[in-house]
């Protein structure tokens, strides 16, 4: 990959300890591009595209302060997923309203106030958008499985729904997004999952958003 030996040149400028920085970040990025391209082509449909979000990863990889990310594959993926996401948004901005960016960049305790706000006031338009176009159950698989890449056996006993209903209700879940259909959504309902949302996105622990979303899909 291109992007990569770009990279490896400037490592070469550096010192011996940024240079083995460097090569810890590219084994893992390697290592996770396999991922991030099934991410990308899952969401989008289109090999070219899935490749662009990879490059795109990279560069995110390349820029981020890998030092506070907790978990290096869960960082690529989300970024993976939120840059394809935002592909698909994007397409259809020209002929609805757009959501927006949706999945947070990891945790920068540097960021700004103004920063951090932006940031939850995309995800808060974002799950409001999926809220009121998706069944609680869709809602539950497609953040799951499109936001945190759980497996389909692992979303199966989460939600206590078979294998095969789960592949459905994602699919399901893309047909309505592309919908202009509305649900009513409540208030509290909603800052409590954006809260849990933003919790489990930025600290990797997803067991209480787990949680909410199995008691969505139930009640």
């Amino acid at each position: 990959m291109n992007l990569l030996e770009s990279h490896r040149d400037h490592a070469e400028q550096t010192d011996d300890h940024s240079i083995r920085r460097w090569d810890g970040a590219t084994s893992v990025f390697v290592s996770a591009a396999p991922r991030l391209f099934a991410i990308g082509l899952r969401v989008l449909h289109d090999a070219d595209e899935a490749e662009d979000v990879v490059q795109e990863t990279w560069l995110r990889w390349a820029r981020a302060d890998r030092s506070i990310v907790v978990s290096p594959p869960a960082f690529l993926a989300l970024t993976a997923t939120r840059l394809a996401i935002n592909v698909t948004q994007s397409a259809r901005r020209r002929r609805e309203t757009s959501a927006g960016p949706w999945l947070p960049e990891t945790t920068d305790p540097s960021v700004s106030p103004e920063t951090a706000a932006a940031r939850r006031e995309a995800v808060d338009t974002a799950i409001r958008l999926l809220s009121e176009r998706l069944t609680p159950a869709e809602r539950a698989v497609y953040l799951l499985r499109m936001a945190f890449d759980y497996p389909y056996r692992r979303i199966s006993e989460i939600l206590h729904l078979g294998e095969d209903h789960a592949r459905q209700l994602v699919r399901r879940a893309r047909d309505h997004l592309a919908t202009e259909r509305r649900h009513q959504v409540s208030t509290t309902a909603h800052r409590r999952l954006v809260r849990t949302f933003l919790a489990a996105a930025q600290t990797g622990d997803l067991a209480e958003l787990e949680e909410l979303l199995a008691a969505d899909v139930t009640r």
